[in-house]
């Protein structure tokens, strides 16, 4: 049997990283256009609420590494469910400068409404796969993020510097 295109990719649609992100950019855009078309919030919006449903009264930056967003994101997502009163900061006592996030009422409920819609896209992808490849699936996925973690902590790579983009590198080096 020859070897998996995972296992010596010759192109980037053979690439792990190149073939998740694009069943995420499919599968995704199902929950992007109910996010968006029926309860007005963006995917990150609803990243942040689906987090906060979790375990509420989370600093900002908590919740940031929650989600797995930067701060900025968080910073605007945050300010935009509050405007949308679907999510409330309560200051802490003792340092009024740090607030706890929580869901409103409305933010609860949007969340009670739209979730199980998620669970059934969710459903419906891994009706694909056989009872028993779900499970190898669910075990490779903990592996594989192991892994990433890992590699991401041993890696020597430079910061990325999104406001140096690639038009000012390629200034710089002329």
């Amino acid at each position: 049997m020859p070897p998996s295109r995972l296992a010596q990719p010759s192109t980037l649609d053979d690439v792990l990283l190149y073939r998740l992100s694009r069943l995420l950019g499919t599968a995704g855009s199902m929950v992007i256009r109910l996010c968006e078309g029926s309860y007005g919030i963006t995917r990150r919006e609803w990243r942040v609420i689906a987090v906060l449903a979790q375990g509420e009264d989370l600093l900002s930056s908590q919740l940031a590494e929650r989600a797995q967003l930067d701060r900025a994101r968080t910073s605007k997502a945050i300010t935009s469910l509050v405007a949308k009163q679907l999510v409330r900061r309560e200051p802490r006592p003792g340092d009024r400068r740090q607030a706890a996030l929580a869901l409103t009422d409305a933010g609860r409920a949007l969340y009670a409404q739209l979730f199980p819609q998620v669970l059934r896209i969710n459903h419906d992808l891994l009706a694909a796969l056989p009872g028993r490849e779900v499970e190898s699936l669910d075990q490779a996925l903990d592996l594989l993020q192991r892994q990433a973690q890992t590699l991401v902590a041993q890696a020597q790579l430079p910061k990325a510097d999104r406001r140096r983009g690639g038009r000012a590198r390629a200034r710089a080096g002329e």
